[in-house]
């Protein structure tokens, strides 16, 4: 379902093609600065694994994790994937704080979820000295994951549209960790001067976002949205 939120007016994180080479990527992104990657993978097969139809008939009575959608995510709640899509997978209100909102993202049981997560083409580009571990989610228009961060990743948007807020580990930024990302948009952003504003972004279907290691970020769905991140630990 599209929702109303809009896109930002103008994306500010730099794109690459398939012509980005792995030593142009160390170098010049990889511990510096985000990037959206496009053309590097194709990932169709999996997408058409994503349908709505697919994975209830695949996961529907399987139990899924949710985490509020605050910055520490302080509760879990385990619901069996069916109920989620069914009666969860909402839009955001308004109205509700990140901590009172659940939403489903990472916390995978890869003994059933591993089979889906084999069909998917990761970015062909490492950290050196990392490993890779896999963050599947779903969630309404207008949800999102507040200003946090952690190590180096990449996401991509299988459906839907995803819209991103970047800040470099230096520049922490103005936010309270139980307020939604859709209420930060609609209350502190009008207010930030140009200097203070973030890198942002939207990411459509088949682009995949990299962000270096304690980049601050929150996350907008714009629409309902099927997305998977790519964690470097």
């Amino acid at each position: 379902l599209a929702g109303a939120v809009p896109e930002e007016q103008r994306c500010t994180v730099e794109r690459a093609d398939a012509s980005l080479t792995y030593p142009l990527f160390l170098q010049r992104f990889a511990f510096s600065r985000p990037v959206i990657l496009q053309g590097l993978t194709d990932n169709s097969a999996f997408r058409a694994l994503c349908t709505r139809e697919k994975l209830l008939a695949a996961f529907g009575s399987s139990p899924v994790r949710l985490s509020t959608a605050n910055t520490y995510s302080y509760r879990k709640v385990d619901v069996p994937f069916t109920e989620y899509v069914e009666q969860l997978l909402e839009p955001q209100d308004p109205g509700r704080l990140g901590s009172d909102t659940l939403y489903f993202f990472g916390d995978n049981n890869l003994t059933e979820w591993g089979p889906l997560f084999q069909q998917y083409v990761p970015p062909p580009f490492r950290i050196p000295g990392t490993s890779l571990a896999y963050s599947f989610g779903i969630a309404g228009s207008g949800s999102g994951v507040p200003f946090h961060w952690h190590g180096p990743g990449f996401s991509e948007v299988i459906f839907g549209r995803k819209r991103w807020f970047l800040y470099p580990p230096e520049k922490t930024p103005h936010f309270h960790p139980n307020e939604t990302t859709l209420a930060w948009l609609h209350h502190t952003y009008p207010t930030l001067p140009p200097a203070e504003r973030p890198l942002e972004c939207t990411l459509r279907p088949g682009e995949v976002l990299y962000f270096p290691d304690r980049w601050w970020h929150a996350t907008l769905n714009l629409d309902t949205s099927v997305f998977i991140s790519t964690f470097l630990g």
